[in-house]
């Protein structure tokens, strides 16, 4: 993954939904609303509201590297209406591991930096 994951300080916010939205379809939780919903839910106490584009972009970003695809599916009970599903490529597990070790990474370095500010201007 080449792609830049930190802004020098603490990681970029789509780097941040990236990470949720491989954990959610990891977890079964497969089409955009629903995925939206979760993570809008998941922040909602923190105060941080993802933007339904910012997700979009995410998930974008994820077919884009082959770790997801999507494929359209006739919603239940309608005729007409569609639902897109997102799933792991063949080798999108694999590749979403590798993502989740870097960004596991990348967060423990931020946390550090925020206990530090915490430290150091707060006691």
């Amino acid at each position: 993954m080449s792609e830049q994951i930190s802004s020098g300080f603490l990681i970029k916010q789509r780097a941040f939904l990236k990470l949720y939205l491989i954990t959610l379809i990891e977890n079964k939780y497969l089409y955009g609303l629903k995925l939206r919903d979760l993570l809008k839910d998941e922040f909602k106490e923190l105060g941080f509201q993802p933007k339904h584009p910012e997700i979009y972009k995410a998930l974008h970003d994820l077919m884009e590297q082959g770790i997801i695809y999507q494929r359209k599916e006739k919603k239940q009970g309608t005729v007409y209406q569609e639902v897109v599903y997102y799933h792991f490529t063949d080798e999108g597990r694999e590749k979403a591991s590798a993502y989740k070790k870097l960004l596991k990474h990348e967060l423990d370095r931020c946390i550090h930096l925020l206990q530090k500010a915490v430290k150091d201007n707060f006691y």
